[in-house]
């Protein structure tokens, strides 16, 4: 039963990471098709980046 419940937390953590990384690409694609701005956090401080 354990392993079940873990291998379904590792699966749905899997699908999201997943989502996450297809939704972030789709972001990246539109922003340079309309020429915007990223606007990201580094290092603490809030920048704007080019794609």
């Amino acid at each position: 039963m354990m392993k079940e419940e873990i291998t379904k937390k590792e699966s749905l953590k899997d699908k999201l990471l997943k989502g996450l990384d297809l939704a972030y690409e789709r972001m990246i694609a539109e922003k340079r098709k309309n020429n915007q701005k990223i606007v990201v956090r580094r290092e603490g401080k809030i920048v704007t980046i080019t794609p």
